[in-house]
């Protein structure tokens, strides 16, 4: 019997640092869990070692992702139950290789870091949109709620910032009530689109310094806008978002992408099943992303299901309402 299957001999991974391997267990041996009842294998943790049963292709991913995450831990990032679940994704979409090990090999999950924190990339298809917004000017990321779209592409912007590779960030969304009626909304005009753009600036201070987001807000460095403000201008040495671009008529959307200026990157997110327009406006988002495809520096990342982060009652929610019959009312 092939070492890690049932009933033989075990898989041993060592490591050398135990309050490093307290970390990697987890609070209560909480990752740990996640790590067996993912991927079906026994774990016996004994000191510094973690002794892996099951079957073997199952305790080689178990082997490559503890030993990635301990990787992780030793270069000082924090690890919970998230990124563990993260790290089997990216584990278990490995293309197996002639004569490779199972398991063995994985694609190598993609980062953005601040001053503040160090995002990691939870599944391929996040790894994939960072390396889009890398290498192209212009990203669309279209899928369900919870993927990271905006909170990745807020991320990305931040840390461009941080690095001098532009002036300023840009954050915008349509002014488009999700079937509510807000009615009048008193203040001035930031505290009039605040509701509209409130996960926005939830991204911002997650992964900049509260301090440093107000003196940025303050300063127009950092400007948060709703969509209608955005005609006329060219927007040049700058990141510019558009978040919620289902909600955008075709021609709102024409008018959007051609503000992008010189040296200035646009991540545009929103998911075509959750059209809040009123009746007889059209949503423009799939057919920009058709109309350009194919274009030089123009970048699509379809995000699935597969994709939600958020938590897995999340996934279980979007999978329902996809599978449901069709009632003749919106998504």
């Amino acid at each position: 019997m092939a070492p890690g299957e049932a009933g033989g001999e075990p898989i041993v991974v060592y490591f050398d640092d135990v309050r490093l391997v307290r970390d990697l267990l987890g609070d209560y041996d909480a990752n740990l869990a996640v790590l067996e009842d993912r991927l079906g294998v026994e774990a016996v943790v004994n000191g510094n070692a973690v002794a892996l049963r099951g079957p073997e292709d199952a305790c080689a991913v178990a082997q490559s992702v503890l030993e990635q995450l301990y990787g992780r831990l030793a270069q000082g990032e924090t690890i919970g139950v998230g990124d563990v679940a993260g790290a089997i994704r990216h584990a278990r979409a490995a293309t197996p290789k002639e004569g490779a090990e199972p398991g063995a090999a994985g694609p190598t999950a993609q980062q953005i870091r601040t001053r503040k924190r160090l995002i990691t990339a939870r599944t391929p298809t996040q790894s994939d949109y960072l390396a889009s917004l890398d290498q192209n000017d212009l990203v669309f990321a279209t899928g369900p709620a919870g993927t990271g779209k905006t909170y990745l592409a807020v991320a990305f912007a931040a840390a461009c910032l941080e690095a001098g590779r532009c002036d300023r960030i840009i954050l915008s969304r349509p002014a488009v009530e999700a079937g509510e009626r807000l009615g009048f909304l008193p203040g001035d005009m930031r505290e009039k689109v605040d509701p509209y753009l409130r996960p926005l600036y939830d991204a911002l201070y997650d992964v900049l310094a509260p301090e440093r987001v107000e003196r940025e807000l303050a300063a127009g460095v950092i400007e948060i806008a709703p969509l209608a403000f955005m005609r006329g201008r060219t927007l040049s040495h700058a990141c510019v978002i558009l978040d919620e671009a289902q909600n955008c008529t075709a021609v709102q959307l024409k008018m959007f992408l051609t503000r992008l200026g010189e040296n200035s990157k646009m991540i545009v997110t929103g998911d075509p099943t959750q059209v809040d327009l009123p009746p007889g406006k059209d949503s423009g988002l799939n057919e920009a992303i058709e109309i350009l495809r194919g274009i030089d520096e123009i970048g699509h990342i379809a995000f699935t299901k597969a994709d939600v982060v958020r938590r897995e009652l999340v996934g279980r929610i979007v999978e329902a309402y996809e599978s449901a019959p069709q009632n003749g009312g919106r998504s």
